[in-house]
């Protein structure tokens, strides 16, 4: 009985004893952090270096996966083909119905993610490209650490045919040829001739439009020779409506970041106009008086699905 009374006391005890002590309040649970990711940088307006170490590559055309996909695999097969150089400009031509604007994205994303300087990039909407179910092909512009053409370089202005091109060029070396045509339906051929005329160029071919008005070719070139300078890139700049006052603000916006990077307007060297119609194209040639190489090409668009033309320029910058 006694055994009985004390595991009683017991009991009661530690009843007791557990509700005169403070309960613990739960700790509140933590809101999950959220990761804020970073937006990509827009790429520079302008981007300078030194013409005699200029090295010129264009990316090799793949039909895999869509434009996304195909612009990261150009522009890795791109890195990879500069050898860790700085690539200074880059110049997209997009076939296809994948969304233009998002290749400064991506560039900017892949040039991010290696810790890479970012490039000044055009973007243009082409007709087609010489390989079924590729959408994007790339031109570059890199630096390299030595100089590979001491006496410079020249931009020759498109010309309608490979002939005059290479009668542009005389005897100086080719290092880059572009060639816009309205149909592809010899490009192998074609290919083959640039080739052969010009073997030390990176060759692009690209077709202008889906539809284009009337046939055509324009080949623009970049030859060694001339003298050492340090040249200014842009990336594009557009138009928003064909009216001489839309046209004009275009070029002034061009002309305000080279002015901003320290190559004056004055020292423009080459310019590339890339309206959407051939009738544009000629209003703006009578519109506007500017230096050096110019070539004017009709395309499907430009990066701006609202916008009428583009243009983009190289010009010599302070040293």
């Amino acid at each position: 009985m006694a055994y009985r009374r004390f595991v009683g006391f017991l009991i009661v005890v530690t009843c007791f004893a557990s509700q005169a002590l403070p309960q613990q309040k739960k700790k509140p649970e933590k809101e999950p952090v959220t990761q804020k990711l970073e937006a990509p940088k827009d790429p520079p307006a302008v981007t300078i270096g030194d013409s005699s170490r200029l090295v010129f590559h264009v990316s090799p055309l793949s039909a895999k996966g869509l434009l996304t996909p195909q612009t990261r695999d150009a522009l890795k097969a791109i890195l990879k083909e500069n050898g860790g150089t700085q690539i200074l400009h880059i110049r997209a031509f997009v076939a296809g119905s994948g969304d233009v604007r998002r290749i400064p994205q991506i560039v900017s994303e892949v040039f991010a993610d290696k810790k890479l300087p970012l490039p000044s990039v055009s973007v243009i909407l082409a007709g087609g490209l010489p390989l079924e179910g590729a959408q994007v092909v790339i031109e570059s512009i890199s630096e390299a650490k030595k100089p590979v053409s001491p006496e410079g370089i020249t931009f020759i202005a498109g010309q309608d045919s490979v002939d005059k091109l290479a009668t542009a060029a005389g005897s100086a070396t080719l290092l880059q040829v572009s060639c816009f045509v309205t149909d592809l339906s010899d490009a192998g051929t074609l290919t083959a001739a640039i080739t052969k005329r010009f073997p030390s160029a990176a060759i692009d071919l690209v077709q202008t439009q889906r539809n284009p008005g009337r046939p055509g070719t324009q080949c623009e070139g970049v030859a060694r020779g001339g003298k050492p300078a340090r040249l200014a890139f842009t990336g594009t700049r557009a138009a928003f409506g064909g009216e001489e006052s839309d046209v004009k603000l275009a070029f002034t916006r061009l002309y305000k970041d080279l002015t901003d990077a320290g190559a004056p307007p004055a020292g423009i060297v080459s310019t590339n106009i890339y309206p959407i119609s051939t009738a544009l194209g000629i209003v703006v040639r009578g519109m506007i008086e500017i230096p050096g190489a110019i070539t004017i090409v009709p395309f499907e668009g430009v990066a701006s699905m609202d916008a009428s033309l583009a243009l983009d320029a190289v010009a010599l910058a302070a040293n």
